[in-house]
């Protein structure tokens, strides 16, 4: 649970809001039936009155990324914080913990024949979701909820809207927390994500494929797959340095390509899909150097490490349908990942 701030945040609110822009912060209070239906959308009442759940993936919120605070979307109660969002791969927004712990109920939910944990608004009594034990550290605790169930009130309008009290939780979050990122190329951005998502407990804080190191703005896949843009197909990593080095991450990605192929990676051809070192700064450009040194002697055939090392260019990220492909489309993942000959490859380049 966030804690509540003291005195400089109440005399903040006094300061910087008027008693219009302002709200009694206790004062949550749930419409009649009649109100309800009026105010919320189909999709809204299905889930918040009828404990109804949302398509995965198909929601407004499973992929939202900015600074802001999750508010019951009947009654407008504080609920979850975006510093304890995280990528659950579920398809759902997910957190670590309430923002308010009061705020939230746990019912035993013993539909579907199995037990669940089931998570409600203590003023509104709306049906949000469910809690499961298989969450990251430190809490261990994923609050699975429905985006239906809630609203998103970003950062910079928390004032305007009443919710001032919870400013200083961005800001301690950010002191709290000093993060890096790392960019690589790998061929196949589909298949570079699952390596480093499994790092989540490590210290890997989020992944995005996309495009980098080409000529122009904002490229589509369309762009890119065809060649001649100087793109390649890549992945930014976001990271606590605190929890897992650069020198880590570099290991897991050598692992993951074949340093030998000049012409692309694996069964993709082009300049699009060559491997590639993306660095920061003049500390990831020597230990990119240093570890290129290190891998020569662990891979088992002989060649000329056709691998770059180059300067960080403009990131973009790609398509929303090719974030977290692995996840969504299993099967059509497996069945391109075996028929492209990686895993066969990376064997025969590094061993079991």
């Amino acid at each position: 649970m966030k804690p509540f701030v003291g005195i400089l945040a109440l005399m903040f609110i006094a300061v910087h809001l008027t008693p219009s822009e302002g709200r009694d912060m206790k004062n949550f209070s749930k419409p009649d039936k009649v109100e309800l239906k009026k105010k919320l959308t189909p999709l809204q009442y299905e889930v918040t009155q009828e404990e109804g759940t949302e398509r995965p993936f198909a929601n407004e919120y499973w992929n939202e990324k900015r600074e802001g605070i999750y508010v019951d979307v009947v009654s407008g109660e504080p609920l979850f914080s975006s510093t304890d969002k995280y990528d659950s791969k579920t398809g759902w927004p997910s957190f670590m913990r309430p923002l308010v712990k009061e705020n939230i109920m746990e019912k035993q939910d013993r539909k579907l024949f199995v037990s669940r944990t089931e998570i409600r608004s203590r003023h509104a009594n709306s049906h949000l979701g469910h809690v499961f034990d298989d969450g990251p550290a430190p809490t261990g605790l994923r609050y699975c909820m429905n985006s239906a169930a809630m609203r998103f009130i970003p950062k910079e309008n928390l004032a305007k809207e009443g919710y001032a009290e919870f400013l200083p939780v961005f800001s301690s979050a950010v002191s709290a927390m000093k993060t890096a990122k790392a960019v690589f190329a790998g061929g196949c951005f589909w298949c570079m994500e699952p390596p480093f998502d499994a790092l989540k407990e490590k210290g890997v804080l989020e992944t995005v494929v996309g495009y980098t190191g080409g000529r122009g703005a904002n490229p589509t896949y369309e762009e890119i797959s065809g060649g001649g843009t100087g793109h390649r197909e890549a992945i930014e990593i976001t990271y606590d340095p605190a929890k897992i080095s650069y020198a880590d991450l570099l290991s897991v990605f050598w692992k993951n390509i074949d340093p030998l192929d000049g012409a692309g990676q694996f069964c993709d051809k082009g300049e699009q899909y060559t491997g590639a070192v993306f660095y920061l700064d003049d500390g990831q450009k020597k230990q990119a150097e240093k570890s290129l040194g290190e891998i020569k002697s662990q891979i088992r055939e002989k060649g000329r490490i056709a691998t770059a090392i180059l300067p960080a260019a403009p990131f973009y990220p790609a398509e929303d349908y090719h974030q977290d492909y692995y996840v969504k489309n299993p099967l059509r993942y497996k069945f391109y990942r075996y028929n492209c000959g990686r895993d066969g490859r990376l064997k025969a380049v590094w061993g079991p």
